[in-house]
């Protein structure tokens, strides 16, 4: 698996603890990377996860409103937590991350 595919599964992680615990920002990526990452994320990779979940909450009411204009029947609150945090992802990756398209979703 790639480092930059991996980091992305890592800040879905990331988003999936914020959700679930409410934990935010730096308190949130040190508590992952101390406790709940695997370790094996070379430091590139580390930061681009960080960024992507840290990025993600920081813009988190442009991101949600991006997707309750395209979900058509659909309110955040009864997405699945796991589906809601890889939209989230995926989106702000779009709008503040130079990853080509194509590449984001995969």
């Amino acid at each position: 698996m790639g480092s930059r595919r991996k980091a992305r599964e890592c800040a879905l992680q990331m988003l999936f603890a914020a959700d679930v615990a409410g934990t935010r920002g730096d308190e949130l990526a040190r508590n992952f990377w101390s406790e709940l990452s695997d370790g094996g994320l070379e430091p590139g990779a580390r930061e681009f996860a960080t960024r992507l979940a840290i990025g993600t909450l920081a813009n988190l009411a442009e991101v949600d409103e991006r997707i309750r204009s395209r979900a058509e029947h659909w309110r955040m609150a009864r997405m699945a937590l796991v589906g809601r945090n890889v939209l989230r992802r995926a989106v702000c990756e779009f709008l503040h991350e130079p990853t080509p398209r194509t590449v984001t979703i995969k």
